[in-house]
């Protein structure tokens, strides 16, 4: 599920905004969680618990950091325990396949390669995971007791697919308290339609051309179009990453929660 689908904009959006909106504070990342993973599943549903996992373990690595501040070989123990583990998943869905295939060419064997799926969005709740135990190492951060409150933190949906990668103290505060205004709001719907403009105007069209120019055969291009098609591959790149990149920061900035907020408001004034 992708930001400028029909099914996000106008089914998953508005239903999560609206269980967000009508839950208790308390209940809020519970909300944002079971959401979140809803939305990894739509595309991904075996490995959601490769993420679940990735969460408890750098959860537990967390506390454990916590337990050993002052003896600080032993903390060093743990951060060095979660990055194995952590990189370890990554490097075995990344590269295992790419080193059976060295492996058998080097050593003439013929071992079968796994042929696994690459697990959407791995690289960045790993790398996020990592955040918060190396952050908590270095006092950058408090250590998160809830452990719903850190798995909020890993899967929330606005930065799950495709990142930004956001490190654990820039966001710290705002998983257990987090104030809303109509400034961020505003801020955060301009950023999510900038961004949304950016990949269904620019990039898919874009993105239209350079297929187009790709089809074409090698003998039949002219200089200008072989230039062309270089521009609109870069463009192509360029607008989609931007795009999705402003989509996650203008959720991730309002949920437009004040939108509703406002709204109702409004309404019961005038009433």
């Amino acid at each position: 599920m992708v930001f400028s689908s029909l099914t996000f904009l106008f089914i998953f959006l508005p239903v999560t905004l609206t269980l967000y909106f009508i839950s208790p504070k308390k209940f809020k990342n519970v909300v944002l969680l079971i959401t979140s993973l809803i939305f990894y599943a739509w595309g991904e549903p075996i490995y959601i618990f490769l993420m679940i996992f990735s969460s408890i373990v750098d959860y537990f690595h967390g506390l454990l950091i916590e337990k050993f501040r002052n003896e600080n070989k032993k903390a060093k123990l743990v951060v060095l325990s979660s990055v194995v583990i952590n990189l370890g998943l990554l490097s075995f869905f990344k590269y295992s396949d790419f080193l059976i295939d060295n492996f058998n060419h080097l050593f003439n064997t013929g071992f079968e390669t796994l042929d696994l799926p690459l697990p959407i969005g791995i690289s960045f709740y790993t790398f996020q995971t990592m955040s918060y135990t190396i952050d908590v190492y270095r006092k950058e951060a408090p250590v998160q007791r809830s452990p719903l409150a850190l798995a909020t933190y890993v899967t929330l949906f606005p930065q799950l697919i495709a990142g930004p990668i956001v490190r654990y103290q820039t966001v710290a505060e705002q998983i257990n308290d987090r104030k809303e205004t109509i400034d961020k709001f505003a801020d955060g719907v301009k950023r999510f339609i900038i961004g949304l403009g950016k990949k269904v105007l620019l990039a898919n069209n874009i993105g239209m051309l350079w297929s187009e120019i790709q089809a074409t055969n090698i003998n039949d291009l002219t200089i200008l179009t072989a230039w062309l098609g270089v521009f609109a591959f870069s463009f192509q790149i360029y607008f989609d990453f931007s795009g999705y990149s402003d989509m996650a920061i203008g959720l991730g900035k309002c949920l437009v929660l004040i939108f509703w907020k406002t709204l109702i408001t409004l309404i019961f004034h005038k009433v």
